[in-house]
């Protein structure tokens, strides 16, 4: 399925009438009357024009599903954009309206005159609550006016989309020094369910950090991980005893500890905000990533906060595609929710990634600028990965030309109250 969003036009006059159904505005107080449909899509069409509201059409693999738009408000004092939609009843149900969301989301950050969304659904409209719950808007209690000859009271949720403003104590990893600070960085990657010497970390220091993959670079773990190859730091590490399943960023079923690994409390960071300056690298077979994730030393707490994740076939001349959001991994009390953000210029050039972590959500940015929120609670320590991969290509061969893939980062921030 996909969704698009297109310039809400003349043309769509007959979809604005079949969401104005009795069905479709039972949380609205009713349908309008024939007259008052005309004069909405006449002010659809006019707020375009003086860039006062945009509107659009929801389309569903190229048919016209609902409408979705924002629009100019005060709220409590504050400049926003409200943001409001309908979906045709046979489109309900399939993810419609969300998708619809995060696209609109895209287009407000696009516009950048205003960092505050509210939306202001009927008390009664469970999925439209549920809908902005999930997108990560804040609820902020309920009201009450007259709405289309009778009354609706409605519950008031707002989207801070505003820009990071890092503060508090202020710990920062420049790799500046001749030698990765240990005390800091454990150069492997994952090394309980493979080894030390299969995971050792190709890097250098002194101005940033480089890691590097190299022709001889050697898979990191052939038994759990096929040909994939990395080369990584992490500022902790904890597993169990060989032959155990207990280890930390249990990737996949059937995971067995291959070598224990001295238990490594370096730098785990509980809330805050935690950011890092990288570059990516523009090759189908490589990706890079900075993951917080949890320390599990029980088992459930393993979720991921995925700062910035980038593939190489993912970046074209104009910009590219980030992943930014939550991992659940095994922690039962998350769920998945991530999101690949469309970012313009050259991301292997450096680029800041960012998140501000609260006990009750999690907000990401890039470049400075807000690009999602994520609800839910992460209250537990968290340890860096830095890493490198080197992907098997669908051939089967690998782009030894290419080597090494060369990893930069600038700098680790990490900000705490």
């Amino acid at each position: 399925m996909t969704v698009t969003l297109t310039r809400w036009s003349e043309g769509d006059l007959a979809l604005l009438e079949r969401m104005n159904a009795p069905g479709m505005t039972v949380h609205l107080g009713g349908p309008e009357t024939p007259a008052e449909v005309r004069d909405r899509h006449a002010r659809y069409l006019r707020l375009w024009e003086t860039d006062d509201a945009r509107m659009f059409r929801i389309d569903v693999d190229g048919e016209p599903a609902g409408g979705i738009g924002y629009w100019a408000v005060d709220h409590d004092g504050r400049p926003a954009f409200e943001t409001g939609w309908s979906v045709l009843s046979e489109h309900q149900g399939r993810g419609v309206a969300g998708a619809a969301l995060r696209a609109l989301l895209a287009e407000v950050r696009a516009d950048g005159r205003r960092d505050l969304l509210v939306a202001y659904p009927g008390v009664d409209n469970a999925p439209s609550n549920a809908l902005c719950a999930r997108a990560g808007f804040e609820a902020q209690g309920e009201g009450t006016e007259p709405w289309r000859g009778g009354e609706l009271t409605f519950r008031i949720w707002a989207l801070d989309m505003s820009p990071l403003q890092a503060a508090g104590s202020l710990q920062e990893e420049r790799f500046d020094g001749a030698e990765l600070d240990q005390g800091r960085w454990w150069p492997h990657y994952l090394p309980h369910w493979s080894s030390r010497g299969s995971t050792a970390a190709r890097w250098r220091t002194g101005d940033g950090l480089g890691l590097r993959i190299d022709p001889d670079t050697p898979p990191w773990a052939p038994e759990w991980d096929g040909d994939v190859r990395v080369s990584h730091v992490q500022t902790g590490q904890f597993s169990g005893p060989v032959g155990s399943a207990t280890g930390q960023h249990r990737f996949r079923e059937g995971l067995v500890v291959r070598e224990e690994q001295p238990e490594r409390r370096l730098w785990l960071p509980r809330f805050g905000v935690i950011g890092v300056r990288l570059s990516a690298i523009r090759h189908p077979d490589a990706m890079v990533a900075f993951w917080p994730i949890g320390f599990e030393d029980r088992p459930e707490d393993s979720g991921e906060i995925c700062v910035s994740e980038v593939f190489g076939h993912d970046i074209d001349d104009e910009g590219g595609w980030v992943t930014v959001g939550v991992k659940a991994h095994h922690d039962p009390r998350l769920h998945d929710d991530v999101e690949r953000i469309r970012v313009r210029g050259d991301l292997t050039q450096p680029h800041d990634y960012a998140v501000e972590w609260t006990p009750d959500r999690l907000r990401f940015f890039i470049d400075g600028r807000w690009v999602k929120t994520v609800a839910q609670r992460i209250d537990y320590p968290v340890q860096l990965m830095l890493d490198v991969f080197e992907l098997p290509p669908a051939t089967g061969v690998r782009d030894v030309a290419a080597l090494p893939h060369r990893f930069r980062v600038e700098h680790v921030r990490v900000w705490t109250r």
